[in-house]
């Protein structure tokens, strides 16, 4: 998981977007937009991350930031 690609498609795109290419890599196609990892299990994780992250910022109003920030403490307390 790395957080620059994950801010990157956050900024750059539209939960729907990214739905798109979530189902796109989910079907083993080229998503429309580009999304950057090592392999299709990093990259799907990016976009999950992503659209994760767009939802708390649609659904509670959060920033950008803020919700990012959100994200990586449920992960960080989701594996300790």
């Amino acid at each position: 998981m790395q957080l620059p690609e994950i801010k990157r498609l956050v900024e750059a795109h539209t939960t729907e977007e990214l739905r798109a290419a979530e189902e796109a890599i989910l079907n083993e196609q080229q998503p429309a937009i580009t999304v950057n990892g090592k392999d299709e299990g990093e990259q799907l994780t990016h976009v999950l991350a992503a659209i994760d992250i767009r939802n708390d910022m649609d659904k509670n109003g959060t920033d950008a930031r803020t919700a990012l920030r959100n994200y990586t403490q449920r992960v960080r307390n989701s594996i300790s």
